[in-house]
């Protein structure tokens, strides 16, 4: 990764995205140990986190995450996530953040040198060349080697910088098994539930922070 010591960074990560592209490669994120990663990197200054949280959900599975996350350097942005049943039957669920990630980037961009966005969504090209044009960095963190590839061919060209989130795997991962990793989010697989990445987000859910 190509980054400058004196360089201002802030983190924007997608959770949903960021699980999914993790959980394609088999292996978890320690949130720490990321944290640790590019505060070595540059002056961090906001490692923001974006995920949405089912309405009405006594307990979310995501809930230990959240509050680690909240304690240990993250600003963490959430929203009520919709549920519902499509014409098939199927349960969904819409949670995306993307406007909230935007909206934040955008605001801060003129504090920082250097963005760092986990996610491959497409749908950020426009924000990536908006930061662009204000003459900062970013780097775009998602991966070609899941199949299929979570990052959108456009976003990837956008980017000043793409850093497959594989070549990361022995720096802020662990595997499935939980051993040497202090904070993980693994998923809890549900048979009943579907989720479309096209018009929905996947919701993350970590066994525990």
């Amino acid at each position: 990764m190509n980054f400058y010591p004196q360089e201002r960074i802030a983190l924007f990560i997608d959770g949903a995205n960021l699980y999914s592209a993790a959980r394609g490669l088999n292996f978890d994120i320690d949130y720490k140990r990321l944290l640790e990663l590019f505060r070595s990197k540059g002056t961090l200054l906001r490692a923001f986190y974006y995920t949405a949280l089912l309405e009405d959900q006594e307990y979310s599975p995501l809930r230990p995450l959240i509050d680690w996350l909240d304690y240990n350097g993250y600003s963490v942005v959430t929203k009520p996530a919709k549920e519902f049943t499509d014409a098939a039957g199927r349960r969904r669920v819409k949670g995306n953040m993307d406007i909230e990630l935007a909206i934040d980037a955008l605001e801060i961009a003129d504090k920082i040198d250097h963005v760092v966005l986990f996610s491959g969504d497409g749908d950020f090209r426009r924000l990536v060349d908006a930061i662009q044009r204000k003459g900062k960095r970013v780097t775009v963190v998602s991966t070609i080697r899941s199949s299929p590839p979570m990052i959108a061919d456009e976003l990837r060209r956008q980017a000043d910088q793409f850093v497959d989130l594989e070549s990361l795997r022995g720096v802020i991962g662990r595997n499935q098994d939980g051993r040497h990793q202090q904070v993980a989010a693994a998923p809890v697989e549900d048979d009943d539930e579907y989720y479309d990445d096209e018009d929905e987000d996947d919701l993350d859910q970590p066994a525990r922070a």
